[in-house]
């Protein structure tokens, strides 16, 4: 395999295991469901680095039909090449909603609708509690503390926040930059609860952690100075939640989903919301101004008399 195609195939294998936690933390699918994705998306997975694709994130209506061509001559059954169309389909939806690509070529081999749902969001006072769940008890607490501010702070993606690195934040000027989909780069601000968790973690906290990797470029690392990856990410923020006693689904996105709401709710226009975001595409941002409407929709059969 090429250089260019191992990482490529790296790329992948990483955003299906993204996908998996997605699925069943955002969305709440069974623990069936989403074994049958992955083992869908495995066989998508074998067929790539065999040489199907030559990019995964821009297929071509050929090469998707050499997909299908494939699972044929695997001698699967048409209803059971069905079902991988559609595990394909919701993996590519959840790509284009992580922007991690804008194609939608996937959409012309099957269309069920399964992901036209309103993101989970939770309110202010939910993630206030969240964000005070780390407590000094905790071996890692203000570098804990610095990454859930950091996740609301910025709306950042898990995989923008984990890759964040120290020339990427500006603590004196109030902003960082971060990295999205395409290597593209957007300055967003931060507040002072973020920088001043930021700052007691990179001025007490991170030098402990990187005495044996003093050049580490990330922001936040684990112990020995290695950079924290997504999955860790999904597990501190659940530790969490289940502390300050959150029900539902709770993930790094609910946070981001969060962030997008309650600037909304607070008067803040799209595009702005569009540009922190870093979505190409305002369509996608349109999706927080429905969680909005519903939520004012529940305050209005919650309060008024005749809701």
């Amino acid at each position: 395999m090429l250089p260019s195609a191992a990482k490529h195939q790296a790329a992948l294998v990483d955003d299906i295991t993204a996908f998996r936690h997605y699925a069943a933390a955002e969305r709440g699918m069974a623990a069936n469901t989403v074994l049958a994705y992955s083992r869908d998306l495995d066989r998508f997975s074998h067929w790539v680095a065999e040489g199907g694709l030559a990019n995964y994130l821009e297929p071509s209506v050929r090469e998707l039909s050499g997909y299908i061509a494939y699972m044929r001559e695997e001698e699967l059954a048409p209803a059971s090449i069905a079902r991988h169309l559609v595990s394909l389909k919701v993996f590519y939806r959840f790509l284009r909603l992580e922007d991690r690509t804008n194609d939608n070529t996937v959409d012309l081999l099957s269309s069920p609708v399964l992901w036209e749902r309103i993101p989970h969001v939770i309110s202010p006072e939910a993630v206030a509690k969240l964000l005070a769940a780390p407590l000094a008890i905790d071996r890692f607490c203000l570098r804990d503390k610095a990454l859930l501010e950091t996740l609301y702070a910025t709306g950042g993606r898990a995989s923008e926040v984990v890759g964040l690195k120290l020339m990427d934040v500006y603590l004196d000027s109030a902003f960082c930059k971060c990295s999205g989909k395409g290597s593209k780069q957007r300055l967003v601000p931060l507040g002072r609860p973020g920088i001043e968790a930021l700052r007691d973690y990179l001025t007490e906290s991170r030098p402990k952690l990187t005495r044996t990797n003093p050049d580490a470029p990330w922001v936040f690392v684990s112990r020995g100075g290695r950079a924290l990856t997504r999955i860790m990410l999904w597990s501190l923020v659940k530790k969490y939640a289940r502390r300050a006693g959150l029900t539902g689904k709770i993930s790094p996105h609910t946070l981001r989903h969060s962030f997008a709401t309650h600037l909304l709710a607070g008067g803040a226009d799209l595009r702005t919301v569009q540009e922190l975001l870093g979505h190409a595409n305002i369509r996608t941002t349109q999706h927080y101004t429905h969680v909005d409407r519903e939520r004012l929709k529940a305050l209005h059969r919650q309060f008024h008399p005749r809701g």
